[in-house]
């Protein structure tokens, strides 16, 4: 009887990729939150907008949620999440 050993680790090919620079403020600034479903993660969130909003001068803000947050965000989040300045990722618990 022989052993199989498999290697679960997967190599993606890299790509060139530039790195962003940070804002400078984030006044006048649209800022997604994600939401991932975990319990107290919506008053984590409500308090981070009425900080930023009060504190930054955050223009707009989008709020998204995931399903679950065992799930990676759909493309539709990101896609959304995309069109944003900046994002918070929120893990509440």
């Amino acid at each position: 009887m022989s052993i199989r050993v498999l290697d679960p680790t997967f190599e993606e090919a890299r790509t060139e990729q530039s790195i962003v620079t940070g804002l400078k403020s984030l006044a006048n600034c649209t800022v997604g939150l994600l939401d991932n479903s975990k319990i107290k993660v919506r008053e984590i969130l409500d308090t981070v907008e009425t900080l930023l909003r009060a504190q930054h001068g955050v223009k707009h803000i989008v709020r998204l949620k995931k399903p679950d947050a065992s799930r990676p965000a759909s493309p539709e989040i990101i896609a959304a999440l995309a069109g944003c300045d900046a994002f918070i990722s929120a893990v509440g618990d």
